[in-house]
């Protein structure tokens, strides 16, 4: 009966020494995600299989935002610089919720600045609804009384494994040393 009972409590361990410890929230086996196909800011039509065997970050927001999107692309520059050399091996894609704006020549401009390695992504307002609505992402344009806008979006960023399936959900302000902890996880897996 002991010995049963020490077999059990060790498979246990063990099985919990395996799984990675994320510290954004571990979304692991969740419904989010699938397949999409957008246009980068160079032009080039680019699809989530072109980054099989990267472990990608997707972040929606927009070039015009004023607070949370640079925010975020600098935390991902921080945590690229970070890993150094195993930063290669990460794709950042910043999937832009206001395509209206967000021309492939203002996302050239935005997107590079912070890693030339980043890619901004855009299309049509019904193919970024789609991808949107994959990853649960909300976001409404706000009109002012001056006619401008903004874009209330969802803040969270998701790390996509090497096979694309999402993992990790990063909220909105964590910083660089969450990104760095989880990417680093994925990256050896």
């Amino acid at each position: 009966m002991l010995r049963a009972l020490w077999c059990v409590l060790s498979l246990v361990l063990l099985t919990s020494c395996s799984k990675p410890v994320f510290q954004g929230a571990d979304i692991s086996g969740g419904s989010l995600g699938g397949e999409f196909t957008l246009s980068d800011h160079t032009g080039k039509t680019r699809s989530l299989a072109d980054f099989k065997d990267k472990v990608v970050v997707i972040f929606f927001g927009y070039t015009h935002c004023p607070d949370v999107c640079p925010t975020t692309m600098i935390e991902l520059k921080n945590a690229m610089q970070q890993l150094g050399k195993k930063a290669d091996q990460v794709q950042v894609l910043f999937v832009s919720v206001d395509p209206e704006r967000d021309t492939q020549q203002v996302l050239s401009q935005y997107v590079p600045v912070f890693d030339s390695r980043f890619l901004g992504l855009s299309g049509t307002s019904a193919q970024l609804a789609e991808v949107a609505g994959r990853y649960k992402i909300i976001y409404q344009k706000q009109i002012s009384a001056s006619g401008d806008y903004t874009v209330d979006h969802s803040a969270g960023s998701y790390l996509l494994d090497k096979n694309g399936k999402p993992r990790v959900m990063v909220s909105y302000g964590a910083g660089a040393s969450v990104f760095v902890h989880d990417l680093t996880l994925l990256l050896n897996e």
